[in-house]
């Protein structure tokens, strides 16, 4: 139970050594990259959206 102990006590020491070398982004490169992502799932879902349109048009003619 000791050696349990001691081990999660290893273990966040760890994670706490590791944490404050994380380089974290400034701000303007989080929005700049929420944007981006942002209009890429827009884009992505305006294509689906029109194939999908178009693709029930040319079923409607197969029917």
């Amino acid at each position: 139970m000791n050696n349990a102990v001691e081990s999660i006590k290893t273990y966040f020491k760890g994670v706490k050594a590791e944490w404050s070398r994380v380089s974290w982004p400034d701000k303007n490169q989080v929005v700049g990259e929420t944007i981006s992502v942002i209009i890429i799932v827009f884009v992505f879902t305006v294509a689906i959206y029109l194939m999908d349109v178009v693709f029930k048009l040319l079923l409607s003619f197969i029917k």
